[in-house]
């Protein structure tokens, strides 16, 4: 096979991302050929290297379609889905990929993307952004709400995650589903504060799930917070962050 004939088939099958072991595997090529002609086209500019065995065109720079291509089973999650879904006005410096996979942070053509591991069992709620080449996974509204939670340290901050709760028009049973999935009882608990303190009557479901896994253990409602504040008995959480706060928060006072 020539580069010209390469490129034609990348031509063809619409490819502006992809991996050389399915090509060689498509093609029928051995590893010596498919390689020469790879980082040929490399060379001449027409082709880009992301990292080992994958490549995509020299022009092709969809961050959330690499990001995702780079892990396997990766979405688009935390702060990075939060900003997409419209749930925060604050830019990630990084693009966030959820993945069953161990994955050290990449950096690409000035994109850095961290890979957030997780358990096989809690990647659910995932749908997709976007049409053809342009396709990604992520997290859905719900999901990513609870992820973001479980892990706040790559979303964001606790008050950017105050305000998308209280903003985002939430399925109570996808959050009862996700919090059963990711298994975090200080999340729920945190969830169902928030649900009964904005009154929203839509979580209702939500809110007598979350009320039935309050255990005895007392949690910080700001896990980045301190140890002190009032205890809610109810829900059991130290509101390290008083009402008046957690209002001022999503009145954009604070």
């Amino acid at each position: 096979m020539t580069q010209n004939s390469f490129v034609t088939y990348l031509e063809e099958e619409d490819l502006l991302i992809f991996e050389i072991k399915k090509i060689k595997v498509a093609l029928d090529l051995s590893n010596r050929v498919i390689n020469e002609i790879v980082e040929n086209l490399v060379v001449k500019g027409f082709l880009t290297r992301i990292e080992r065995g994958k490549y995509c065109r020299a022009n092709f720079r969809d961050e959330n379609v690499i990001g995702t291509f780079i892990a396997k089973d990766g979405a688009i999650a935390y702060w990075s889905a939060l900003n997409l879904h419209g749930l925060t006005e604050q830019f990630p410096n990084k693009i966030f990929i959820q993945t069953p996979q161990l994955k050290k942070e990449v950096e690409f053509a000035g994109t850095t993307y961290q890979f957030v591991k997780i358990q096989g069992n809690k990647r659910d709620g995932i749908v997709f952004n976007g049409y053809g080449n342009y396709k990604y996974p992520i997290t859905d509204i719900e999901k990513t709400i609870v992820d973001c939670f479980d892990l706040p340290q790559y979303s964001g901050g606790f008050a950017e995650l105050i305000r998308a709760f209280y903003n985002a028009k939430l399925n109570s049973k996808k959050l009862i589903d996700y919090c059963n999935v990711v298994d975090n009882i200080a999340v729920i608990k945190r969830l169902g504060f928030l649900a009964e303190f904005f009154e929203k009557k839509n979580l209702t479901g939500f809110v007598k799930f979350a009320r039935s896994k309050v255990n005895r253990s007392y949690n910080l409602f700001d896990v980045f917070g301190e140890n002190t504040g009032e205890t809610n008995s109810n829900w059991r959480l130290r509101m390290n962050l008083s009402k008046e706060n957690i209002l001022g928060i999503v009145q954009n006072r604070y």
